[in-house]
């Protein structure tokens, strides 16, 4: 995540791109995917960042009321709203087919919003043949000087905030649906039934939060954290929930992506993918990182997955996994 300032620019984005995926560490240290939020470029900006190889590019609308942008944005890059509207066009234009978008809730009717937000989704699948990789809705939390942030103009209850959860799932079944730091962690399990597919975990909302792990500013958080477990402690509850963690990069190296991955995640078979990668992901996590107590929990969740399964496909996760155990890293299909 980038802040708007005119040091910001494509370039030397690009730059951090490449250091990131330059740098690895001990065990499977490395980062294989690097998705970027940052304000809004002009087409040449994006394509730098699409020719270092990001994956997503994310930005959020914030509202899509332009009056209330307009009172809330009265100056600097950001009060351009039509630019920012268009940033997902400028950044495919550029070669960048996954992008991430999303609304902040409570700045205007939540309903306006959410359905602004599908259709901003369906034009861009109009456009380019491709909507939206991702989809993201947090809602408004207390923030330091911030009047508006502890007085939300349009606060959305937590049943509403459900419900527009399962609006979403069910008008973009093939979209991932993010759920950040913002929620507690009860609101969260129950949002993982109703439809969210990706949760953040062990989240720091400050300038150069995450530089030093025992350095700690909540007085200066861009919000307040609703859920401060650690990754360990979300991916153990994740598993005792019924559910898969996953660390999946495939389709990104593969190609598929864009209007690509839309044709396989439309009829559903993206899920051959899927599955066996999560699986293989997962184990990685649990071979170098993961608690003794996440560790069990996990192992038996792979060892239950491996036995439904069958065929050639089945042998080749089998395989994987155990190569996994035996020190090989990045396998996937």
């Amino acid at each position: 995540m980038y802040g708007e300032h005119p040091k910001f620019g494509g370039d030397w984005i690009a730059e951090t791109v490449r250091t990131v995926y330059e740098t690895v560490s001990e065990k499977s240290g490395e980062i294989r995917r690097v998705n970027i939020n940052c304000a809004p470029l002009d087409v040449e900006g994006f394509r730098k960042l699409h020719e270092v190889g990001i994956g997503t590019y994310q930005c959020f609308q914030e509202t899509y009321h332009s009056q209330t942008y307009a009172e809330l944005h009265p100056r600097g890059h950001k009060k351009h709203f039509l630019w920012r509207l268009h940033a997902m066009h400028r950044a495919m234009e550029a070669g960048i087919d996954d992008v991430g978008m999303g609304a902040l809730l409570g700045l205007y009717d939540y309903r306006f919003d959410i359905i602004a937000l599908l259709a901003h989704a369906a034009e861009l699948e109009k456009r380019f043949g491709v909507g939206p990789h991702t989809l993201s809705f947090p809602r408004l939390e207390p923030a330091l000087n911030s009047d508006i942030a502890f007085n939300p103009p349009y606060p959305i209850s937590d049943t509403q905030f459900k419900r527009l959860v399962a609006v979403l799932r069910l008008a973009v079944p093939f979209t991932g649906l993010i759920l950040s730091t913002r929620e507690n962690k009860e609101m969260r399990r129950e949002l993982l039934d109703i439809g969210v597919s990706q949760l953040s975990a062990g989240s720091r909302t400050y300038p150069g939060a995450y530089s030093d792990p025992n350095f700690d500013r909540p007085e200066v958080q861009q919000f307040c954290v609703g859920d401060n477990r650690n990754l360990d402690e979300v991916i153990q509850e994740i598993v005792q929930h019924g559910y898969t963690p996953s660390w999946c990069t495939a389709c990104y190296r593969e190609g598929r992506t864009g209007e690509e991955f839309m044709k396989l995640a439309k009829n559903g078979f993206i899920q051959n993918f899927c599955r066996p990668n999560a699986l293989l992901t997962f184990n990685e996590y649990l071979q170098d990182y993961a608690s003794e107590a996440t560790r069990d929990v996990g192992h038996k969740l792979i060892q239950d997955e491996v036995e439904k399964g069958s065929g050639t496909c089945q042998k080749n996760l089998e395989d994987r996994l155990s190569r996994i155990e035996q020190g090989e890293r990045d396998l996937y299909l």
